[in-house]
């Protein structure tokens, strides 16, 4: 039992006492009772009035207490507060960590609330991306950083993509521009808006050189293919000559594709939205690709075909043909004689799937998140035996970039490998929806050319 308490019953029985003697003096017990509780009940109604004001005007309790119960209670509400008072001061001191780290990194960062209006800005927002805090605080960012894509993309919610802009109060930087949703219910967005000009510029260069000299080497490489084939084909080329002018082709035409692949990845480069999209016959295509790496397996292989063929996909057909003949001719390629290979064109719930499969040697994990680079190979000198140029899953990525489609891969060494290309359900189309758009094409074109 606490102090407290102790002192509480002793005046407890010290009333009783009084009572009692006053009783003893002739008055009545009732009488005798509330005379000597009174100053028991007057006691807590004035410790009860004293610590309802000390509440109610934030004063901190602090020493000397009551005696008492009531001492108890003012000095733990006291701890309580000292409590508290510790707790805001390290939030405030991790508030102002906080905001001296974020106005130091060099990245725009705005805060929106659920209404996509700005709560906070950082300074690097200011010359970023023209967002001056407290001054727009409450205004649609779409009002304040101007750009035709940014509110949609915003309000799309699909940011796995970064956003690459221009702003328009300084057309001479370009901004990476991603979004992180946080906060309850994750309703708040987190707008990063980094610096890319430099890289950006790079790349433009880069794509620059690597366009002008594929273009620059396809005319002198064809020269020197067309003297090869003449003198390969000639009654007067001595035979010791031929296997050196065979391997000369061979490789001239490794050179060949190499420049075709890198002039495909150029053009791929240039847009990151396929152009010009329309329903494709992806079935069809498949066919036709299913036959081409058939010969090229030479009966190696065994192929196990599964195509959905009523559904077609919204897309650039050379594109998507490019993409998918690249990963199952790799199949073939990358894999020993008497492998099993599957092609599989179906629809999920997510939208349409193309797998290709097979039972091969598979890839090491710390080779799949590279395989898409440029030139890079798992085996160098496989690669090169079977022709390869080391830009096929770099095409197939770009071709599926601008689909807005990903892909996945999955490999164990010794059990094979799987490659899979995700496409968005609203890209799926139907054969007789297929159908009626080119009857559609056709009836406008005929009504054109009357007119």
């Amino acid at each position: 039992m606490s102090n407290g308490a102790r002192y509480e019953l002793g005046l407890l029985f010290a009333a009783g006492l009084g009572s009692a003697l006053l009783i003893g003096l002739g008055l009545g017990w009732a009488e005798a009772l509330l005379i000597a509780l009174c100053p028991l009940l007057a006691r807590h109604a004035w410790n009860l009035f004293r610590l309802a004001r000390l509440i109610r005007r934030q004063h901190r309790l602090v020493p000397p207490f009551p005696s008492g119960i009531w001492g108890d209670i003012y000095r733990a509400i006291g701890q309580y507060q000292q409590r508290g008072r510790k707790g805001r001061k390290r939030q405030l001191r991790f508030f102002r960590r906080f905001r001296e780290a974020a106005n130091s990194v060099p990245d725009a960062l705005v805060v929106l609330d659920k209404n996509r209006r700005i709560e906070w800005a950082n300074p690097a927002a200011q010359v970023l991306m023209d967002v001056h805090w407290p001054r727009d605080d409450g205004r649609a960012l779409s009002e304040v950083f101007e750009h035709p894509e940014l509110s949609s993309y915003i309000v799309a919610g699909e940011y796995a993509r970064p956003l690459e802009v221009a702003p328009a109060h300084n057309r001479s930087v370009m901004l990476s521009i991603r979004v992180a949703p946080f906060g309850e219910r994750k309703k708040q967005r987190l707008v990063v808006g980094r610096d890319i000009t430099k890289v950006f510029h790079l790349n433009l260069i880069r794509r620059d050189f690597v366009a002008n000299a594929s273009h620059e080497l396809r005319t002198p490489l064809t020269v020197i293919t067309g003297f090869l084939e003449t003198l390969a084909d000639s009654a007067q080329t001595p035979v010791g000559h031929r296997r050196p002018l065979n391997r000369m082709q061979h490789q001239a035409e490794r050179m060949r594709s190499i420049i075709e692949d890198l002039l495909t990845l150029s053009r791929l480069e240039m847009d990151e939205q396929a152009l010009e999209v329309h329903p494709v016959d992806v079935p069809e295509e498949l066919e036709q690709i299913v036959a081409d790496a058939s010969a090229l397996s030479g009966g190696r292989h065994q192929f196990q075909i599964k195509i959905d063929h009523d559904l077609m996909l919204l897309g650039k057909d050379s594109e998507l043909r490019s993409a998918f003949s690249n990963i199952l001719f790799n199949a073939v390629k990358h894999t020993p004689p008497g492998s099993h290979i599957r092609l599989s064109w179906s629809r999920t719930a997510s939208g349409p799937v193309l797998t290709v499969a097979d039972n091969g040697p598979g890839i090491a994990p710390k080779h799949i998140p590279r395989l898409t680079e440029r030139f890079y190979r798992v085996d160098k000198a496989r690669s090169r035996e079977s022709g390869g140029t080391g830009l096929g899953l770099a095409i197939v990525k770009h071709v599926l970039s601008r689909h807005q489609a990903r892909l996945v891969v999955a490999s164990e060494l010794g059990q094979g490998t799987e490659f899979s290309c995700h496409f968005p359900s609203e890209h799926a189309l139907s054969a007789a929806r297929l159908k009626h758009h080119r009857q559609a094409n056709h009836l406008a074109t005929a009504a054109r050319a009357e007119t």
